[in-house]
């Protein structure tokens, strides 16, 4: 097995005027891989000779040499991207080509490289036959095959290499597609929209996969604020899928969305393409391509009518994300309206959701999950609502009867949110009812235990007296912190479940930053 190599000899001169063996710019994409399969080594010499200087799409070929089919097997299994093999039959046995061609198809599961088989002796190997039999692209005896018939067939194969490799790209481009569109509720569905147009567009426009998505506010491209988040990237831009600024991108993509913004249109240069998708809330996604060479008419149009759609789909996503906006504030909304009867802030819902979303995340649940218990956690005491202003505003202990009036709101609140089939009111209805159940059982309105407790209301439960006992309420100050932690260590497997107590413990840091964050002077969220 040699390495691979390019010819040595001149190209002939009966094919150096073809338009496909011009010389020009080599391509982002490199050579074409193509490999000679033959014991012959007079028959690799003529046919690099032949193909040497033979362009077809801008790209050059790159020839790998094998001497017999196990030789072959090795090169095609570090080498999955070889577009045409050029395969004698009789080799080491006389159906050695046949077998590799059995091996590629079969053990490789390579459908996609184009087998050209080349025989000296048909008798071994009947066309017919073989055609029948194997999955190959095309049969030439080598007494038939000039050096001109040599080129034609090469760029057939080439050609229908590149439509194969096209159609497939695009196939996982629109799989791709396809699971952001059944998904568009996820937290991930627009980056998954966003890298499945990337493939598409790196695809049509046939460049080399160096492209990002991006997505900015109204205001981002043109004065710098952040409001900046990568959608997707590949290629040599794969590195900037964390940037979280319009200035971390390097300064000609930073120049180039910032045009495509100013003048609110997509823009197509000689070597990169900009796609500009404003949408009605005021976020705009860009699509910066690389390394693309002039867009023909036909290519452009169809770059249009992709990007139209593309538009729409942004369009609808986004949509979407603002009615989940929508619902997340009428959630809290809700939740502020109980408390306010407490004369509670209406920080304190949004901190116990903000620690209860931590809290889940330390305890390991699903990123679904703990936005769900983000989400219904601030709805805990919504069946304040119906407790009577006297009971909710008395500044001293309650009276036995006034105090079960009070616990009566765990069961109003479980009321009037488990009418809802959604995730979120569902999740919220049993905070409501359970978050005042204690882990060994002295709890109320059921006297749950343990387990029996939904961890969501076990976690909602400690994100809520944490918040109680760090603030001022109408008939107490603020605890001092030191009381407060020392609290949760004593009630560790009484109140409160042990293990979420420990992770409450480990992070109280985080738990204080976001107690710092949401403060009550108002909301910095």
């Amino acid at each position: 097995m040699l390495r691979p190599q390019e010819g040595e000899l001149l190209f002939n001169d009966e094919l150096s005027g073809s338009p496909e063996s011009r010389e020009s710019v080599p391509s982002p994409l490199g050579n074409w891989k193509v490999l000679i399969v033959d014991d012959d080594r007079e028959v690799h010499a003529i046919t690099t000779l032949v193909l040497k200087r033979l362009r077809f799409d801008n790209r050059g070929i790159e020839f790998y040499h094998a001497y017999s089919g196990h030789e072959a097997e090795t090169i095609l299994a570090e080498n999955e991207d070889i577009a045409v093999i050029l395969l004698d039959v009789v080799m080491e046995t006389h159906d050695a080509g046949l077998l590799l061609v059995e091996y590629i198809r079969n053990s490789l599961n390579n459908k996609f490289v184009r087998i050209i088989l080349r025989t000296g002796q048909p008798g071994e190997a009947p066309e017919e036959r073989v055609i029948i039999e194997y999955d190959i692209n095309d049969y030439k005896e080598k007494t038939e095959l000039s050096s001109q018939k040599l080129v034609t067939v090469m760029l057939s194969s080439l050609r229908t290499y590149q439509d194969i490799q096209t159609i497939e790209a695009n196939r996982h481009g629109l799989q791709r597609i396809i699971e952001a569109s059944a998904s568009l509720f996820e937290q991930r569905s627009l980056k998954q929209l966003a890298s499945g147009v990337l493939t598409q567009m790196v695809s049509i426009l046939h460049i080399h996969p160096d492209a990002l998505v991006c997505e900015t506010s109204g205001c981002a491209f043109s004065d710098g604020r952040d409001s900046f988040e990568i959608l997707a990237a590949t290629g040599r831009y794969d590195s900037l899928i964390d940037a979280d600024s319009l200035q971390q991108l390097p300064e000609k993509i930073r120049n180039d969305i910032c045009e495509a913004g100013n003048k609110e249109k997509c823009l197509c240069y000689e070597d990169r393409y900009i796609g500009y998708f404003p949408s009605g809330s005021g976020r705009n996604v860009f699509i910066f391509c690389e390394g693309i060479g002039w867009l023909d008419d036909l290519n452009r149009s169809l770059v249009e009518i992709f990007c139209s759609n593309v538009h729409i789909a942004f369009e609808n996503i986004d949509l979407n994300r603002e009615i989940e906006e929508s619902q997340k504030e009428m959630i809290f909304t809700l939740g502020e309206v109980a408390e306010a009867r407490s004369r509670e802030t209406g920080c304190h819902v949004k901190r116990v959701s903000e620690y209860a979303r931590l809290l889940g995340e330390k305890h390991g649940l699903p990123p679904k999950q703990v936005e769900i218990l983000r989400m219904a956690s601030p709805m805990h005491d919504v069946g304040k609502v119906a407790i009577p202003d006297a009971i909710l505003h008395h500044p001293g202990k309650l009276s036995e009867e006034d105090f079960k009036a009070m616990q009566a709101h765990a069961a109003i609140g479980q009321n009037m949110l488990s009418s809802s089939s959604r995730q979120v009111m569902q999740a919220a209805a049993i905070i409501s009812r359970q978050h005042h159940e204690k882990y060994d059982g002295t709890g109320y309105p059921d006297g749950l235990l343990r387990d029996e407790i939904d961890i969501f209301a076990r976690i909602t439960a400690i994100a809520d007296v944490f918040d109680a006992l760090a603030n001022d309420r109408v008939y107490r100050k603020a605890c001092p912190m030191p009381e407060i932690l020392d609290y949760f260590r004593d009630q560790r497997g009484k109140h409160f479940d042990p293990q979420l107590v420990d992770l409450f413990l480990e992070n109280i840091k985080e738990f204080k930053r976001i107690q710092l964050r949401f403060c009550e002077d108002g909301d910095t969220s």
